[in-house]
């Protein structure tokens, strides 16, 4: 029975035998637990019944004041909603993933020549492509490889269409020059179809055919072609030598590997491991967040339903816990247009993917440890040197600018151990004097904090400013502004020769400025927030530079209106390519002349 007063009994008695999802909410009207069920009546009432429920979930009864219910057509119907609504809603106390919006694929174009590129987003059926990848340095090096060995274009379209000479990858001889006629189109769709045999995974049916041009160019005399075609072999069998897991069959499947750390706290790491193809493309570890008490097959099953419902998925997924899988196979079956299995205990090749995979999983856990445990040594010597045992969230400041242009502030957070980049925010600093970091500082503040004036959020435990005390004093005063009066300011002023570990804390809360020795656990910490903060700000400035010098540069010429600009952009691919131009090249583009191209060219360099 919840302490709230909730009559939980005469609730459960006017519940329907129905399938459907329920609510859990707090008394302050927040959803703390979403769930499904077959029979509405018999999984809440058992909330209230079982006696051995575990502390996370005694605590979570404890605290309902509310339950709301939706009855559904279907089991399956439930689980939907309740995957929708746990992503929106982000209950408390439910099991939730960080939701990776989309993985990255390799894509070859479906033009006469193909492209070779990188791709994130939505599929088009006019397009091949191959993936998902675990993430895009994978994708990248694959790109790399089949460059090195295919030599496949990867420019855009406008810059392949408007080429007149061969580009710095044809010379390096990571393209084979199509845009220029230096290789046959039936060559060239060799090469294409070589490179998607070798992403489905038939390396060895490429090796086949390249060994048979290779001999049949050398019984032509082509010597320099068949040393190509053999350089191109060499290379494919080097790869496949190197491969970690090649079932040999062009089979595609995910496998799925949970590691728990048993000590209550809830730290859990599951491993999602890609093959495709055959060959093993990488693997990725997920950390839930509100996993205390859970065993590993709720985890792997609030994993399944939240990473694949309304996203692709392989034939076949591997899992290494007994869960319910028939109304999920079901689902993705119908979502996907293709059967689905989602297989346990597997045997042969697939139990030695899912022993890697929990073994990844396993060491990822552990690395995850031992990092939050240095992260804990730190916060702890933090909260020591300044005396705030309740110091858990920092917020920190920066601000970046060249010589006062596209001046930017960035606010980082760091809370309970951890970065999270999903709070960060950037702040276009607009109306003060150029190059004034104060009024930057002032500004950046303002609007952080005028939400928190205004009800929204909290102050953070303690305010990190990148600077000295007349950054910290700017950043008083705009606090003072908005009646904010209790929050805590700590400036990091940068030592002598601006050198690592010489930094001074500046702050009302400090008698005179304190300098930490250089292996100190607490300034590491300030020193890792302040980098961040750093990195933020700069990342944002040289964007917000370079997006306002790229819009200008060719509009402050004169002579260069609307028309002539788009003719040069359209004709080079856009202002990188205007910029590597000749004069030469420049002329040759319609509406430009002679005199013209001159007077771009010098502009411009």
């Amino acid at each position: 029975m919840s302490d709230s007063g909730f009559n939980a009994k005469e609730f459960c008695a006017n519940l329907p035998l129905l399938p459907g999802v329920y609510r859990m909410i707090n008394a302050k009207g927040e959803v703390i637990y979403v769930g499904k069920a077959v029979s509405l009546k018999k999984r809440v009432s058992s909330y209230f019944q079982k006696s051995n429920l575990g502390p996370r979930i005694q605590l979570m009864v404890s605290q309902i004041t509310q339950i709301e219910t939706t009855v559904t057509r279907s089991e399956a119907e439930a689980l939907l909603l309740e995957n929708n609504l746990i992503k929106s809603l982000k209950p408390r106390y439910n099991i939730i993933f960080r939701d990776d919006k989309s993985y990255p694929y390799v894509i070859l174009s479906g033009h006469g020549f193909p492209r070779l590129g990188f791709y994130r987003g939505v599929l088009d059926k006019t397009h091949q492509y191959f993936g998902p990848y675990p993430n895009a340095g994978i994708v990248r090096e694959s790109i790399h490889l089949l460059q090195k060995i295919f030599r496949l274009r990867t420019c855009e379209d406008s810059v392949f269409s408007n080429r007149t000479r061969p580009c710095l990858l044809y010379q390096i001889k990571r393209c084979s020059g199509p845009c220029i006629g230096q290789i046959s189109a039936q060559d060239y769709r060799m090469d294409v179809r070589n490179a998607e045999l070798f992403l489905q995974g038939k390396q060895t049916e490429v090796i086949a055919g390249i060994e048979t041009q290779m001999q049949q160019a050398s019984e032509r005399m082509e010597y320099e072609q068949a040393a190509l075609l053999r350089d191109q072999m060499q290379a494919l069998r080097r790869i496949r030598e190197k491969q970690f897991v090649d079932s040999g069959k062009a089979l595609d499947a995910d496998v799925i590997a949970c590691a728990l750390h048993n000590d209550g706290s809830g730290r859990v790491c599951v491993n999602l491991a890609m093959i495709r193809g055959g060959r093993h493309l990488g693997d990725k570890s997920f950390f839930p967040q509100n996993a205390d008490d859970c065993t590993a097959g709720n985890v792997v099953e609030a994993f399944l339903a939240q990473h694949y419902l309304n996203r692709s998925a392989p034939s076949l997924i591997i899992v290494g816990e007994s869960i319910e899988r028939e109304i999920l196979q079901q689902l993705l079956t119908e979502q996907c247009g293709h059967k689905i299995t989602i297989q346990f205990n597997p045997i042969g090749e697939k139990r030695v993917w899912l022993n890697m995979a929990t073994e990844n999983a396993r060491l990822a856990l552990q690395q995850q440890l031992s990092r939050q445990a240095s992260q804990e040594k730190r916060l702890l010597a933090l909260q020591q040197v300044l005396n705030m045992p309740g110091l858990q969230r920092i917020e920190c400041f920066d601000i970046s600018h060249t010589l006062g242009e596209a001046t930017v502030a960035s606010c980082v957070v760091y809370d309970h151990f951890a970065m999270r980049n999903n709070e960060y925010r950037r702040y276009n600093i607009e109306g003060i004097t150029p190059g004034d970091d104060y009024a930057a500082m002032r500004e950046a503040l303002s609007r952080r904090y005028q939400k928190v004036v205004s009800g929204e959020g909290q102050l953070p435990d303690l305010i990190l400013i990148d600077g000295g005390k007349g950054q910290v004093t700017a950043a008083q005063e705009a606090l003072y502004e908005l009646g904010i009066y209790d929050a805590n300011l700590v400036g990091v002023a940068k030592g002598e020769e601006r050198k690592p570990g010489l930094e001074q804390l500046i702050s009302p809360l400090l008698e005179k400025p304190l300098q930490l020795p250089s292996e100190h656990a607490a300034l590491h910490l300030i020193q890792q927030i302040r980098d961040e903060a750093h990195r933020f700000a700069i990342q944002g400035h040289r964007g917000r530079r370079g997006k306002a010098r790229t819009s200008s540069s060719l509009e402050d010429i004169s002579g260069v209106g609307a028309k002539r600009r788009q003719k040069l952009l359209g004709r080079f691919g856009g202002l990188k390519g205007v910029l590597t131009a000749s004069i030469e090249e420049l002329q040759q583009t319609e509406g430009i002349s002679r005199k013209l191209a001159e007077k771009i060219y010098k502009e411009l360099h």
